[in-house]
């Protein structure tokens, strides 16, 4: 029989739903119960396409004897951490305190009030490697909390105090371009020159970082950090952190090299990751760049669509029991689907031995340069590429026929917003309305699917939006459609920016603090009001709205929302001083305030070829401070100055290119609007 979480729309949690284990959703019935049992709360997160989330299920949870001492000492509470990341954010930061460390599964051991005296990440079933048995520990936090009752909540107390401490910042100062420079040293002392990347194993792929040394490379001219980037990129794109089959890149890689990776695959990962090799494109020029980009978004457009529109959550790591099953190959297997003589190459373009690289079995990988396994095999490199090609559209087909990873169809708006910019931005800067139309699509889904009376919702699923939106949420959103109306040129989207942005100022803003918090004013309160202004895997709320009220400030020429964001800004320049490159978006938003703002309006005539063209050139290039608005002729907008009093010249659609809100004259082809951006940003 199921217990309570069989009824949840989660797919974390329904997984869990047949457990002996008697769990509780988070919720005012599962509180309430611990209040009046005087029972501690046994609270674990995790989500999906974890790992060892699944690892711990089987080994505890759903093990007869150690649910029962679970249910005999604790209320359990189960959280999906995507669904509630500010539960996640609070208690991760309490476990982190406590051990040093975090991760996820996350347990944590909360008192009915919801204060954290105990936790860690993953337990063994049996004591190892130093860690004590989940039952042990089950059994000590229960002894402790019955028997030394007073202690442990004056221990919880005093770290919910010391956390809501360490929040705070002291001294606002003015953030300069100095932060950017020492973030920068820092990060060239991270990187790894041999593979890429920065820092040692295990290697995350970074894309807010990246994107920060792009717009380094533009302001200083540093070609040292471009070096950065593109060695970065292109080490990836070779490695097994990217499925050289289907797409689209897995989450991290275990090893410095990028071949072994965790072979889970996360909507954000790959939306981000999509835009990094689409700016670092616009920036070179490098065709092999956009062709990694274009395959990741085609990745997110065929494999991660959710049913009734958007984009899912996530791929799992594991398939038949075992993680990366569906991904991996032997040399038996390419002899039964290719030509003997493909079979050989393909072995040797992609490392497929018998020994292999994983468990007995290879992940598909590019250890040397194509052309040069070309001379070495006296083959033309087309020729080779066209081989390869067919090659890899056979294993493909073939792969389609094993169990495929879980995939985990939660519609969560923060990551959608990530995709749908992914895509509004490359659609425009390559000249593809197909990416264009995918990220319309979704965004109209997001906007009619997930506002419920009025406020817009965090998650969807099963025809489902519940959990009012956090911070995230709003402003990736926000971003999302100025892109899109760049790329469109639709002014819907414009109206709904601004309802975002004043939603982040009327619920998400402290004018006490003088900053934003990752949940709303009137959200539930819990033991601390979640703020976290660092990037993790994908950018922070605080970043995503500082950004989102500069660009939206701009275009709309509104000083309430130029003013929060240079707040927020300066609210962090003591962390940014110390932690710079843990906070790539908040200095890449710095980044773009520091330079000169060009802006470019156009305005189309109804049906007009030329509109597209001129879209597509203001877009071809990377220009860290442009902001492109525009509407087509007769389209009624008000409140957007750089549109005011501006139209179609003889009949064509115009572009015209401005500075600081005064423009040149309009022009109306693509050529002559490349000439007026390099004069005026100096390309």
């Amino acid at each position: 029989m199921a217990n309570r979480l069989g009824s949840e729309s989660s797919p974390y949690l329904r997984q869990h739903a047949h457990n002996p284990v008697d769990w509780y959703p988070w919720g005012e019935a599962a509180l309430a119960e611990a209040r009046t049992r005087d029972r501690p709360i046994l609270l674990s997160i995790g989500y999906s396409s974890c790992h060892w989330c699944h690892v711990m299920e089987r080994e505890s949870f759903e093990d007869a004897g150690v649910a029962g001492l679970m249910n005999e000492f604790f209320v359990n509470i189960k959280v999906d951490r995507e669904e509630r990341p500010d539960l996640d954010q609070v208690y991760m930061k309490a476990v982190q305190a406590m051990t040093g460390s975090g991760g996820w599964p996350m347990t944590v051991f909360l008192t009915p009030e919801g204060i954290p005296f105990y936790g860690g990440t993953y337990f063994p079933p049996a004591p190892r490697h130093g860690l004590p048995s989940f039952s042990q520990v089950l059994q000590a936090a229960a002894d402790a909390y019955r028997n030394r009752r007073s202690q442990v909540v004056e221990s919880g107390n005093h770290l919910v105090t010391a956390l809501a401490r360490a929040a705070e910042r002291p001294r606002p100062g003015k953030a300069s371009a100095a932060l950017l420079d020492g973030a920068y040293r820092a990060l060239s002392n991270q990187y790894d020159a041999v593979h890429g990347g920065f820092g040692r194993a295990p290697k995350f792929p970074q894309p807010v970082t990246l994107e920060l040394l792009l717009r380094h490379h533009l302001r200083t001219r540093d070609a040292a950090a471009l070096d950065m980037v593109v060695h970065t990129l292109r080490r990836m794109a070779a490695g097994g952190v990217r499925d050289h089959l289907a797409g689209g890149f897995h989450r991290y890689s275990v090893d410095a090299r990028w071949l072994v990776p965790h072979f889970e695959k996360m909507s954000y990962d790959n939306a981000l990751l999509a835009s990094a090799y689409t700016y670092a494109y616009q920036v070179t020029g490098h065709s092999d760049l956009r062709e990694v980009a274009e395959q990741t978004l085609d990745y997110l457009a065929v494999d991660m669509r959710a049913p009734d529109g958007g984009f899912c959550a996530a791929r799992d790591a594991d398939s038949e029991g075992e993680e990366g099953t569906f991904y991996v190959w032997t040399p038996e297997e390419l002899d039964d689907l290719l030509s003997p003589a493909d079979a050989r190459l393909f072995a040797r373009v992609y490392d497929v031995s018998p020994g292999g690289n994983f468990e007995g079995r290879s992940i598909l990988h590019l250890p040397h340069d194509m052309e040069a396994v070309a001379r070495a095999e006296g083959v033309a490199a087309e020729e080779l590429r066209a081989r390869m090609d067919g090659a890899r559209r056979r294993l493909l087909e073939a792969r389609a026929g094993r169990e495929p990873p879980f995939r985990d169809e939660k519609v969560l708006v923060c990551w959608n917003a990530l995709a749908l910019r992914a895509f509004a931005e490359a659609g425009a800067a390559f000249g593809r309305p197909d990416f264009v139309d995918v990220a319309r699509g979704g965004a109209e889904f997001v906007w009619r699917a997930l506002r419920t009376d009025g406020r817009l919702q965090h998650v969807y699923m099963a025809g489902e939006s519940k959990i009012d939106a956090f911070l995230d949420d709003h402003a990736a959103l926000g971003n999302a459609f100025l892109s899109l109306h760049a790329a469109t040129l639709e002014v819907r989207w414009l109206e709904a920016t601004r309802w975002l942005c004043d939603e982040i100022l009327a619920r998400f803003w402290d004018e006490r603090a003088g900053t934003v918090f990752d949940t709303a004013s009137d959200a539930p309160a819990l033991v601390l009001r979640p703020r976290d202004a660092m990037d993790n895997a994908s950018p922070s709320g605080p970043s995503l709205a500082a950004e989102l009220l500069v660009r939206a400030g701009h275009v709309f020429d509104e000083a309430r929302y130029r003013d929060a964001a240079e707040r927020i800004l300066d609210y962090e320049v003591e962390a940014l001083e110390r932690y710079g490159p843990a906070f790539g978006r908040m200095l890449s938003v710095l980044d773009r305030t520091l330079a000169e703002p060009v802006e470019v309006a156009i305005v189309g005539v109804r049906d007009g070829a030329g509109t597209a063209a001129l879209v597509q050139e203001a877009s071809r290039a990377f220009h860290p401070s442009m902001t492109l608005v525009g509407r087509t002729e007769g389209e009624p907008l008000e409140g957007v100055p750089l549109l005011a009093d501006r139209g179609p010249v003889g009949g064509r659609s115009a572009a015209y290119v401005c500075r600081r809100y005064a423009c040149r004259l309009p022009v109306t082809d693509a050529s002559a609007l490349r000439t007026e951006l390099q004069a005026a940003i100096g390309g």
